[in-house]
């Protein structure tokens, strides 16, 4: 009898349980056997059925309410098994069986609104995935000269979506590619993210000095923000084979170059996008075969009992080894051993190689810049 009635409170929910529902109803069927058991044990006399009102209880805390009812139903039939056996039934006996089926119907309703605020939170996060994914495009496998990769890291499965954002696009002007991190988390993130890409998607085919983009994406920032919101953020041009950077308070961009990890730190400090920045351009020649990661600060944050993660010592071993997506591959799967897999922040990573020159193609080199990287 007791599989058979297993069997009917497993067939009320739709389709096959989900392992919360597992856990949780077979952690209750067990707790209904040792019940039986030293019920069974103690001879026909009836003492401790009262205690199987504990497992639609402890079934509502994983299972759905119709496992949770199932549950209760099984408790219900074993509880009267025992109580129709017992020669001298008593009083006490049947308000038992009452309280099993009253905390079935609590126990089924609790587990009901509990999975109610699921889903909903559930679809919520989708909705915020769908909504940071429509902003964070695909990049690469090649734009322009450059083969290209990007790699988002968030810290949990389910963690609140974050405010970092990257692009590269290939312009008149050469490629073009910025990496920022917003202030704070969540869709108010994730809107001053849209609103950061979207006006650089437009001005960086409009704009050939790379500050007047700054300024561009400065005002747009200043317009959507309150007072302490900022975007920091590292734009960068390959125009030629002369890469240049303009730096708002983001971390510095690392060069690999032929074993060597070079932090492009920027000529002069600026504050990040919202506050005006007045921004020097770094300018470095390009060899081919160099290869430039631009990442967001929750790389260089990551840390295990104070000890942050060493990138630039450890850059070179993790990326300069086959494709672009190969190297963060490498380098996503080193941090997360490094710090046990608990980061406290988002991590944005785009890697890029230089591959050459166009063949067949001149790219103008604005005189500034020629006579910043002669410098």
């Amino acid at each position: 009898m007791l599989s058979h009635v297993r069997k009917h409170a497993f067939q009320l929910g739709r389709g096959p349980l989900s392992p919360g529902s597992r856990a949780g109803v077979g952690a209750a069927v067990g707790l209904l056997a040792l019940v039986s058991a030293i019920e069974s044990a103690d001879g026909r006399a009836v003492h401790y059925v009262a205690l199987m009102t504990v497992a639609p209880i402890l079934a509502a805390g994983f299972a759905s309410w119709r496992a949770v009812a199932g549950v209760g139903f099984l408790a219900l039939l074993v509880g009267a098994g025992f109580a129709v056996a017992d020669p001298a039934m008593k009083l006490t006996t049947a308000v038992s069986l009452v309280g099993i089926a009253f905390a079935t119907v609590v126990a089924a309703s609790v587990a009901a609104v509990r999975q109610g605020q699921v889903v909903q939170i559930g679809e919520l996060s989708r909705l915020a995935s769908v909504a940071q994914q429509a902003v964070l495009r695909p990049l690469g496998p090649q734009v322009g000269t450059l083969a290209v990769a990007a790699r988002y890291i968030s810290p949990t499965a389910t963690a609140e979506i974050g405010g970092d954002l990257y692009e590269a696009i290939d312009t008149p002007y050469g490629v073009r590619m910025i990496i920022g991190d917003v202030r704070g988390k969540g869709l108010d993130a994730v809107r001053l993210a849209s609103i950061v890409l979207g006006s650089y998607r437009h001005v960086a085919y409009e704009r050939p000095d790379l500050r007047a983009v700054v300024a561009d994406l400065d005002r747009a920032v200043a317009r959507n923000v309150g007072d302490e919101d900022f975007v920091t953020a590292a734009v960068v041009e390959e125009r030629g084979g002369t890469l240049t950077i303009v730096n708002c308070g983001h971390p510095a961009p690392l060069l690999l170059r032929r074993g060597a990890v070079i932090p492009l730190e920027p000529p002069a400090p600026a504050p990040p996008l919202g506050f005006m920045p007045v921004v020097r351009p770094r300018v470095e020649r390009l060899e081919p075969g160099d290869r430039l990661l631009l990442f967001t600060d929750g790389l260089g944050e990551a840390r295990r009992d104070g000890e942050f993660f060493p990138t630039a010592d450890r850059a070179w071993r993790l990326l300069g080894h086959g494709t672009v997506g190969d190297g963060l591959a490498s380098l996503e799967t080193a941090l997360v051993e490094w710090v046990h897999g608990r980061l406290d922040d988002d991590i944005a990573l785009v890697l890029m190689e230089y591959t050459g020159p166009r063949s067949g193609v001149t790219v103008a080199v604005p005189s500034w810049e020629v006579g910043a990287a002669e410098n």
